[in-house]
């Protein structure tokens, strides 16, 4: 899907003359936000992470996507009648989240834990004033997890990344635990008291409807803006390297292995690799998209990180990172591609050699160096679509009614 940039006349914008609506102008520039937090999240795993690194990355990178994704659901039900200030307010909170990642280790964790929440507060209040329930993606109204965050204000190093984290998945197990029925029949009732505190009737919440075609667009643009920051980490770091032929052969794999990735997760699909669209709802998309997403954003930090060493060899940690972050996003695809229909044939022999392959890589790879293994996790990422391919290939020809032409016969 491509963005219509211009509505025509009598047209609200971020809607097409036949009614297939796409991101208008406040939702593209909105979008800017996450550009600058997906290359400030990357940036975390530069050097050799560790585990504590990895663990405080894989934090933070929910937070900034749920927080995203509050507003993004926002616009995706409001559509023309979307509230511009309450977008720029909520685009300020998570510009102060992405400033304060460089130093979120120290004294701009509390400015990073109090921007969060009050994105998260703002959003919820803004499907209350809406008097809708979004039951298909519980978490963008959802305020529980939002506690431990606020208690972190007054704790230090590592404790209050151990209460984020516990704030998340408090948020994520509402989500997964409580049904659609259960999500607005709780809203109701959270109405119906406040009615009565006050001494009125309150009108009950409804469902609120999400355009899932609108939403696959959203999901897209966000997956691009993640396969764009690996472009920018390799640009950044050619042009501080000395150009040589090994320079070279590491750049042009590393553009071609984010070209496959991204045949993967967007030519054809919503954003999230292998996934057909309508496959699946907002409640089990969204967090296969952040989980591909993120593991998108440590290969963009791993992909620079290699051009330091092009002649030379990965270090274990840095290859471990490369490849394991692939694995990831290869996993969602073989999830997403088993759900969506592929078979088990496909799973066989095409889904689980692309994750197993990263792994092995990661383990046996050592001594291959940095410019070899980008163009082998290349043929990694291309695998499920030679094996289509060749499927096609070997399938006889097929009449109108499904049957091969020997059947015919």
């Amino acid at each position: 899907m491509t963005p219509q940039y211009a509505a025509p006349a009598g047209q609200p914008p971020g809607f097409s003359v036949g009614g297939a609506r796409h991101a208008s102008w406040l939702e593209l520039f909105f979008d800017l936000i996450a550009v600058a937090g997906v290359a400030q999240l990357a940036h975390l795993l530069h050097g050799a992470p560790g585990r504590a690194d990895l663990g405080l990355y894989c934090v933070l990178y929910l937070a900034f996507w749920t927080a995203w994704m509050c507003f993004t659901t926002y616009g995706n039900v409001a559509a023309d009648k979307v509230r511009t200030r309450t977008v720029l307010i909520g685009m300020f909170g998570l510009a102060v989240m992405a400033a304060a990642v460089p130093e979120v280790r120290s004294e701009r964790a509390a400015a990073f834990a109090l921007a969060y929440v009050l994105v998260r507060v703002l959003a919820s209040r803004v499907w209350q004033r809406r008097g809708e329930v979004p039951v298909d993606w519980p978490m963008a109204q959802l305020s529980a997890g939002v506690v431990p965050w606020i208690v972190s204000l007054w704790a230090q190093a590592p404790t209050r990344y151990w209460l984020w984290a516990a704030g998340l998945l408090i948020d994520l197990g509402l989500t997964f635990a409580l049904s659609r029925s259960r999500v607005l029949a709780r809203a109701r009732e959270g109405r119906d008291e406040h009615g009565k505190r006050r001494g009125r009737i309150e009108v009950p919440p409804v469902a609120a409807p999400f355009d899932p075609s609108h939403l696959d667009e959203r999901l897209g643009l966000f997956t691009l803006i993640v396969l764009g920051e690996g472009i920018a980490q390799g640009v950044e770091a050619a042009s501080e390297t000395e150009w040589t032929s090994a320079l070279g052969g590491l750049a042009v794999g590393a553009f071609v292995l984010l070209l496959a990735l991204w045949a993967l997760a967007v030519r054809r699909s919503c954003g999230v690799p292998l996934l057909g669209f309508g496959v699946l709802t907002a409640r089990f998309a969204l967090p296969l998209h952040c989980v591909a997403t993120s593991a998108l954003a440590a290969l963009a930090a791993s992909l620079g990180a290699a051009v330091e060493h092009v002649d030379d060899r990965l270090p274990a940690g840095m290859r471990w990172l490369m490849c394991g972050s692939l694995c990831v996003f290869l996993a969602v695809g073989l999830l997403a591609g088993a759900l969506s229909g592929r078979g088990g044939r496909w799973v066989m022999l095409a889904g689980l050699p692309m994750v197993a392959a990263p792994l092995l890589l990661a383990a046996f790879a050592g001594g291959v160096s940095p410019g070899a293994l980008v163009w082998t996790l290349v043929l990694v990422a291309r695998w499920p679509w030679l094996y289509e391919k060749a499927v096609r290939v070997k399938e006889p020809p097929r009449t109108a009614g499904g049957r091969t032409a020997e059947q015919e016969r």
